[in-house]
Parts: structure tokens; C-alpha cells; sequence
């Protein structure tokens, strides 16, 4: 029922990274040079050990390799979407989300690929095998692509947080003259004037969601807000219509 996921590196990689080792639940007053010297990394009230970083080296960098191989052999044209369809695919883990937009042919977009530890890695790699070329213009058409070819069928947007992925969501419904639905559910505030807090009337006025479209901002936690409209609305209809849901 998706037809398009956008979003940050770090939404990319701890997908993965998770596949191949723990992280684990810490607290958000946790001292950052304590955890420094332990070997610890903190997102929010999550620890993610260096060696979870090292097993990503160890994992992606073939990777890389096979990529450079088919773009030198085979005349591949690597797009950040292409990339982390690639990655879905050789994780072939099913707690992994991005194995599962690989394998019913969902394009993850992610504008930022390398504002994270794949950065890191595609730094690396360009020194150990150098010649990897990743095109971003080929995928800001085909994410602008997937909103105009839409044609006279509705676009609605479910925003879970802010940031970049918010804003390259919206942008690609601007080139239709607007989305037709808007869920944003995020805690940012807009009198900071950031697009994470941007309400969806600010996007109305770009052309982004149309003056008529029906919208809703949710101030709440993504994670304790969209599981719940998930369950009530995408997943009862699921059950409804197969008469069993596991």
C-alpha cells in the first residue's frame, strides 16, 4: 500500500546496521564522554556499540566493490535509490524494512545518502577502490517522476518527523500542483521558521498540498502516533479483506 519511502541516511543504515548487530536501550542523561570512552554511541536513549560500525564496514565494502564491477562492466548507473534497493536485497533480513521495499519493488529515496555512516563507508571505499559514482540528478527526477506521472489519481503524504525527507516529499507534490492528503506527525514547533515545524498550510501556500486537499498535523512522537493509525486504519483494512492478519 506504499508507493514511495523517503528518508534520511541514518534511517538507511541503522536499518541495516540492526540486521547485523544489537543496539541497545540506554537513557538520554547519559554522559556523552563516559560513553566515549567505553565505545559507546548515543541516539537519544540509544546506544550503538563501534563495533556495530565496524561490522557495517566489513559487510558493505564487497558491496561496493560488486557495485564498481557492474558500473565499469556493465555500465550501471547508480542512483542513491539503486543503492539501498542493493542493500535491501544483500541484507536479506526480514526485520529489515528495506528488504522488504526491495522485494515488492518500493523505491526508498534519501536526498542526504551521505550524511551518515554510508557517507562514511562511500568515503572510505573511494580510497581503498576508487571510482564509484552514485547520480542524485537521476533520482530527483525519478522522485518528481513517481508525484507527476501520478496523473489524475490522488497523492496523499504520511510525514513521520521533519527534516529533509519532509521537505523532498512535499517538493515532489509541488510539481502536480499539490498533494491531495497530509498526515505530519512530529513534535517540531514552526516559530523556530524551520520546514520540520512547518504546519501544512505553510506548504499550501508553495503548491505543495493543494487549498482544497484534507490535512492534519499530529504533535506527537511518530513512534507512539503511527503505529496506532496504522493498526486502526492500512492494517484493519488488511484484515478485513483476507480475513486473517498475522
Amino acid at each position: 500500500m506504499v508507493d514511495v519511502v523517503v528518508t534520511t541516511a541514518g534511517g538507511v543504515e541503522e536499518d541495516l546496521i540492526k540486521c547485523l548487530a544489537p543496539t541497545y536501550k540506554g537513557d538520554f542523561s547519559l554522559a556523552g564522554a563516559v560513553l566515549r570512552a567505553k565505545g559507546l554511541n548515543r541516539i537519544g536513549n540509544l546506544l550503538v556499540p563501534n563495533d556495530n560500525y565496524c561490522k557495517f564496514e566489513d559487510w558493505i565494502i564487497p558491496i561496493f566493490d560488486q557495485m564498481l564491477e557492474e558500473q565499469t562492466g556493465k555500465n550501471v548507473l547508480w542512483t542513491p535509490s539503486k543503492v539501498i534497493a542493493r542493500l535491501g536485497k544483500e541484507i536479506n533480513n526480514e526485520s529489515s524494512y528495506l528488504y522488504w521495499a526491495s522485494k515488492n519493488n518500493i523505491p526508498v529515496f534519501c536526498p542526504g545518502l551521505t550524511d551518515g555512516s554510508l557517507g562514511d563507508m562511500l568515503y572510505f571505499h573511494s580510497f581503498r577502490n576508487p571510482g564509484l559514482v552514485i547520480d542524485i540528478v537521476q533520482d530527483i527526477r525519478a522522485m518528481n517522476g513517481e508525484s507527476v506521472h501520478a496523473g489524475p489519481s490522488k497523492t496523499g503524504m504520511i510525514i513521520l518527523g521533519g527534516g529533509l525527507p519532509k521537505h523532498h516529499i512535499c517538493n515532489a507534490n509541488m510539481m502536480r500542483n499539490g498533494a491531495d492528503f497530509a498526515v505530519f506527525i512530529n513534535t517540531a514547533q514552526e516559530f523556530d521558521g524551520s520546514d520540520s515545524g512547518a504546519r501544512p498550510d505553510e506548504a499550501v501556500s508553495w503548491g505543495k498540498i493543494r487549498g482544497s486537499a484534507k490535512t492534519v498535523k499530529v504533535h506527537c512522537d511518530a513512534t507512539i502516533a503511527f503505529p496506532l493509525l496504522v493498526a486502526e486504519t492500512f492494517a484493519a483494512k488488511v484484515k478485513k479483506s483476507s480475513g486473517t492478519m498475522s
